[in-house]
């Protein structure tokens, strides 16, 4: 099965990036997925311009045409994602917003961070979103507050500990279950 990683957030001075290889790491070891990384700084995607309605994949443009293939070869995503006053990142919400059959049937998990909340109220206008797609978000998810405090000062690296490890392993086997399960329906 083919696991997105997508990194949510796009600032320049963003954290995500080393949020999301941590993860790649955890997910990695525990093995039930094909990995690939997905930075929406990278894939660059205009405000949506595309002219007809993305349930009808007509789509005009070379961008919406590479984003299109690059989601439908996914099975599961999980999005990392930043709060972004008290909801989620709006090049999240553009990426998802240029597509609807690609994303269908797919599980999606989150590693979110933040301040007290990490993260969370995201997470839950974000879940608003993907369900309208017809995705399931799962509830185990690895919520990261306060995470400014869990890079290491001497040499940049991220490490959360043990809990949060934990809680990525049992988000990655739901999401193989449900990747699975929700197989059929993918067609």
């Amino acid at each position: 099965m083919h696991l997105q990683i997508i990194i949510a957030s796009t600032r320049p001075s963003r954290k995500g990036p080393a949020i999301a290889a941590w993860f790649e790491g955890v997910a990695r070891r525990h093995g039930g997925f094909e990995i690939e990384m997905v930075d929406l700084a990278a894939v660059n995607l205009p405000m949506m311009n595309e002219p007809e309605h993305p349930r009808l994949q007509k789509y005009q443009h070379e961008h919406t045409k590479t984003w299109s293939a690059r989601v439908a070869k996914a099975d599961a995503f999980v999005f990392v994602t930043p709060e972004y006053n008290f909801s989620t990142p709006p090049a999240l919400v553009n990426a998802l917003d240029y597509l609807v059959q690609e994303w269908a049937y797919k599980p999606v998990g989150y590693v979110s961070y933040g301040g007290v909340s990490g993260g969370l109220r995201s997470v839950q206008t974000n879940k608003l979103l993907v369900t309208a797609l017809k995705m399931m978000p799962l509830p185990e998810a690895v919520t990261l507050p306060f995470f400014t405090k869990l890079f290491d000062q001497a040499t940049g690296a991220f490490s959360p500990g043990e809990v949060q490890a934990k809680a990525a392993t049992v988000m990655l086997d739901e999401l193989a279950k449900w990747a699975g399960a929700l197989a059929p329906l993918r067609g």
